[in-house]
Parts: C-alpha cells; sequence; structure tokens
C-alpha cells in the first residue's frame, strides 16, 4: 500500500492497523518513495546479536571487528 506524508499525519491510527494486518505501507514525500511502515517482529533466537557483524567471521584480514570500525570512523585530521 503507498500513503502520502500528508495521510501519515492525518491518519496515523489507519496505517497503523493496515500494518497490523501485516500488510507494509511505503509513506512518499512529493511523489517519492521516502519510508516504508512494516510489522514489527520480535527477536529470533536463532539471530546473532548484531547481524552486520556476522559478516566478518571468516574474514582473516581483521582480527578485532570493534576496532576496525572505530578506527575506519576517525576523523582524518
Amino acid at each position: 500500500m503507498k500513503a502520502t506524508a500528508k495521510d501519515l499525519r492525518f491518519n496515523s491510527k489507519a496505517l497503523l492497523d493496515t500494518v497490523n494486518r501485516g500488510e507494509e505501507v511505503v509513506i512518499t514525500f512529493r511523489g517519492k518513495p521516502c519510508a516504508k511502515l512494516i510489522p514489527y517482529r520480535e527477536k529470533n533466537e536463532d539471530m546473532q546479536e548484531n547481524d552486520l557483524f556476522g559478516i566478518w567471521k571468516d574474514n582473516d584480514t581483521v582480527q578485532d571487528v570493534d576496532e576496525y570500525v572505530r578506527g575506519s570512523r576517525k576523523g582524518r585530521f
């Protein structure tokens, strides 16, 4: 389903009811997709604590992922 930002502002309860029925709602702003409302789901036990860092498990070049990420976020100067 598509809805405008104005619909979100004035009909938020109806949009939340739509999401609770299992539908996804794409919010548009000035005719372009801007956001998506999706049903909330609880975290499964088989999901990792942080799925993003799961891609690093087989990477032998980086020993400490946290240190690597913090180093890449440091300023240039």
